[in-house]
């Protein structure tokens, strides 16, 4: 019997002029279109005139979707551009995108943020509207309902040019040290501050700078509700002031952060008797447990230190939840001499939710076993971290500082377009919903497709034995079903 290979009389030819490449272009696209992105960036990006003058909102709403399925430099942005070429016929080159990028100086870029806030709004209300509701986050259990979620962190962005601003970062590689804010019942990015690459982790300035910007970005009615959440980089005395007074007539602020402790703190911890320690919870609501050394479960403790440790010149109402649990072999080396001494390692958050009250609306959030939980759940922000370093934050594409930070603002509009596109058309697809930004564009995003013309319409074709198919067509359809903006 005769066997004939996979290949036996393949041919191979470059011929067909219908063909999209990564067909997940037009959900994006759709979605900027409909929330009024595309037409706002138009009317507060520098305008032109002749033949040849590209719009410059269609431009970077272009880069921005390119940055999504995966461009990581103006010139890719371009290349990307050509397996579309069927939908939109006029690429926009690589040096027009650049063009872009060099024209968001200062005053555009501001200009371009207040259109994210605005466009944001209009998201949050289409989505308050959903038979869902508006996204809230779960904490042991407990639905924090009306409580907006902001996490601000920090990253390395490495390099191994001389760019403008890069320099030795704290971990020993040589880069950038970008600030975030990120929502996350929403896991938008809503703000992104470019700093040196020896930016301090806890300046207090670029904390104030990111938070005041992320806060613009936020669509809170009145009377909101408002938590924020920093690892230990918040520890001082001036970002915690800057914390408590945005609390004001209309917004309702509570924080919790990391403490770092000194000998000040270990006396304090030494003084709590045995019986105030309490077992920590899981995000599940389950007690946090680990092995032993002797093969046993030992559990995760918790504990007030408020009245304890002396809090004098720190912000009125600010309590210390103390935190500790057995070290493991590669804590070991690190270990004080009063956590050798007592067998534990531990860790401190501070918190102005009250013990008594807690979060409005949320039973027992005042207790420390949840305030610890609240505060670990910060944790997430990780990978949104990852996932926008995915999405064009990874690579910083010219030795500009400027052309960088325009980069770094048009991912983060490219990082709304995809937070938009899961919120709006695949909140019901928990796969795609919270998934990887390779995930997303292996299943979705990068989905071939052929596109055919016949009276006078214009027609998608995918290949029906994929499995994402039908929800393809199902976020096309949500996605023409949302109201028109302009």
């Amino acid at each position: 019997m005769k066997v004939t290979s996979w290949d036996s009389r393949l041919v191979v030819r470059a011929d067909d002029r219908n063909l999209v490449g990564h067909a997940g272009i037009v959900l994006l696209r759709r979605v900027a279109d409909r929330v009024g992105l595309t037409a706002a960036l138009s009317a507060v990006l520098p305008q032109g005139a002749g033949p040849g003058w590209r719009d410059r909102g269609m431009a970077l709403v272009q880069l921005a979707c390119a940055i999504a399925l995966g461009a990581t430099s103006v010139l890719e942005a371009e290349q990307l551009q050509h397996h579309w070429r069927t939908l939109f016929p006029r690429p926009v080159s690589d040096s027009t995108l650049r063009r872009v990028l060099e024209a968001v100086d200062g005053p555009v870029a501001a200009r371009i943020e207040r259109v994210r806030a605005v466009t944001r709004r209009v998201v949050w209300t289409w989505l308050a509207l959903r038979p869902a509701g508006f996204p809230w986050i779960s904490v042991c259990g407990r639905e924090l309902t009306g409580w907006y979620v902001l996490d601000l962190d920090a990253t390395v962005v490495t390099c191994t040019s001389r760019k403008e601003g890069a320099a030795g970062t704290f971990k020993g590689t040589w880069g950038h040290h970008p600030l975030g804010a990120w929502v996350a019942n929403t896991r938008e990015c809503v703000a992104m501050l470019l700093r040196p690459g020896n930016a301090a982790a806890n300046d207090v300035a670029d904390h104030k700078r990111v938070l005041a910007a992320a806060l613009r970005q936020l669509a809170l009615p009145l009377w909101s509700k408002l938590l924020i959440r920093i690892d230990g980089a918040a520890f001082s005395h001036d970002v915690l002031d800057h914390l408590q007074h945005l609390t004001t007539s209309r917004r309702r602020v509570r924080w919790v952060t990391g403490w770092a402790i000194h000998t000040a703190d270990e006396a304090a911890i030494a003084l709590l008797p045995e019986e105030v320690w309490t077992a920590a919870l899981r995000q599940d609501g389950e007690i946090h447990e680990i092995k032993g050394p002797d093969g046993g479960m030992v559990s995760y403790q918790v504990a007030e230190l408020t009245g304890v440790r002396d809090l004098a010149g720190w912000p009125e109402g600010m309590r210390l939840i103390v935190r500790r649990v057995k070290p493991s072999r590669r804590d070991l080396k690190k270990l004080t001499a009063f956590e050798q001494a007592t067998g534990w390692r531990y860790q401190i958050v501070t918190t102005n939710i009250p013990d008594h009250r807690g979060l409005s609306g949320v039973p027992g959030s005042g207790q420390v076993w949840f305030v610890d939980a609240l505060y670990r759940d910060h944790a997430e922000v990780e990978d949104r971290v990852k996932a926008i370093k995915r999405v064009g934050l990874g690579l910083l594409p010219s030795k500009s500082w400027q052309i960088n930070a325009a980069w770094v603002l048009a991912a983060t509009i490219a990082a709304d377009l995809d937070a938009w596109t899961r919120l709006l058309l695949l909140h019901d697809e928990p796969e795609l919903a919270k998934a990887e930004p390779g995930t997303i564009r292996r299943k979705l995003y990068h989905l071939p497709a052929r596109l055919t013309t016949h009276a006078r319409r214009r027609t998608l074709h995918l290949d029906h034995a994929w499995s994402w198919a039908p929800t393809f067509t199902t976020a096309w359809q949500r996605a023409t079903q949302l109201p028109a903006l302009t």
